[in-house]
């Protein structure tokens, strides 16, 4: 976990990312073992608890940040000065649910850069078939105290 936090700046209770597989020049992927204990449970929904898609996605963008803290250098990052902040999202699918006790694996790819906004495509599967896929993009946001 303390990779992981030296890379985003996410935090329980939101952060959807356990452990760093691998990351590449072109890829990064990821795990998140789906807890029965996750607060979400309680109301999504108590007799028959799904992980939400809108979850799953932000575990897809927590994965693109960490692979953009390996290509632009983790510490510049992980500073308070810049923030990954999600800029658009396409073509989202969800294929399959994704349910308490389950092991996701997150991988994101890079498409492009077009200045600050980083096009990413990610995917998660289950037990090697698709569940999730979604193209976004990224900006990396310095903070206005940092200017």
């Amino acid at each position: 976990m303390e990779d992981i936090h030296r890379r985003i700046p996410h935090r329980p209770p939101f952060l959807f990312v356990d452990r760093i597989i691998e990351i590449n020049a072109e890829d990064a992927t990821c795990e998140l073992s789906v807890r029965e204990d996750f607060d979400i449970f309680k109301g999504h929904y108590p007799n028959n608890p799904i992980f939400p898609g809108v979850l799953s996605c932000e575990a897809v963008f927590q994965t693109g940040a960490i692979f953009l803290s390996e290509k632009i250098g983790q510490d510049e990052l992980n500073s308070s000065s810049v923030t990954p902040v999600l800029s658009r999202i396409r073509d989202a699918r969800f294929k399959r649910m994704i349910k308490p006790g389950d092991l996701i694996q997150i991988k994101v790819f890079l498409q492009d850069q077009i200045g600050q906004f980083y096009n990413l495509r990610g995917e998660i599967r289950l037990k090697g078939k698709v569940v999730t896929t979604v193209s976004f993009a990224l900006a990396l946001v310095r903070s206005e105290q940092s200017s």
